[in-house]
């Protein structure tokens, strides 16, 4: 059984159940509980599903990037003054300059995985403590994947021949483990920590 996902392009990432257990796994024995956060408070599976579901939902909308760099403008040279240019003309090209650059910044609107990770933290879908639980989450599946427990998901999630679809496939996958091993799900047994 493999984890569908809803963008056209093919995904090279195969999930089946036997990764997610294995990653389950990777969680019981790790020497700290994974479901709680940095606040010292536990959280569900279904809220750590929820900021991952939306962390997918906002990558679909604004577009996924494999690195995030300061956007160009289309002219990123100030034009040159002379003696006659008055110091209040200077500030004003100066500030016009600022907010190009910030508006270029602004309408960049492609993302990083962990920067919808982040963003999604401060949002109604989650919280620091479900960000950084759902960041775990995902270096455990990201473990389970590559066989290789010092394996981490922005790394992997960088890598050249990373895609959106890619993304999307490991974003799901999380989800399906969160509601199925996190606290509150009615397999989470000994994984709920």
């Amino acid at each position: 059984m493999t984890t569908q996902t809803p963008t056209a392009a093919a995904s090279s990432v195969i999930i089946t159940p036997q990764m997610l257990e294995k990653a389950a796994q990777l969680a019981r024995d790790s020497y700290r509980p994974l479901w709680t956060g940095n606040s010292g408070e536990q959280s569900t599976g279904e809220a750590v599903a929820r900021h991952l579901d939306a962390t997918r939902a906002l990558l679909d909308q604004d577009g996924w990037t494999r690195t995030w760099s300061w956007p160009t403008p289309t002219d990123n040279t100030l034009p040159a003054t002379d003696d006659e240019t008055s110091v209040r003309e200077m500030v004003r090209t100066l500030l016009d300059y600022i907010r190009e650059e910030e508006g270029a910044t602004a309408r960049g609107p492609q993302r990083t995985a962990l920067n919808a990770l982040g963003h999604i933290g401060g949002t109604e879908h989650g919280d620091p403590d479900t960000r950084d639980i759902a960041q775990d989450v995902l270096d455990l599946l990201v473990q389970a994947l590559t066989d290789n427990t010092g394996a981490r998901f922005t790394a992997w999630s960088e890598r050249h021949t990373r895609t959106h679809a890619d993304i999307t496939a490991l974003l799901t996958a999380a989800v399906r483990f969160a509601r199925t091993y996190g606290p509150g799900a009615p397999d989470s047994g000994p994984t709920a920590r």
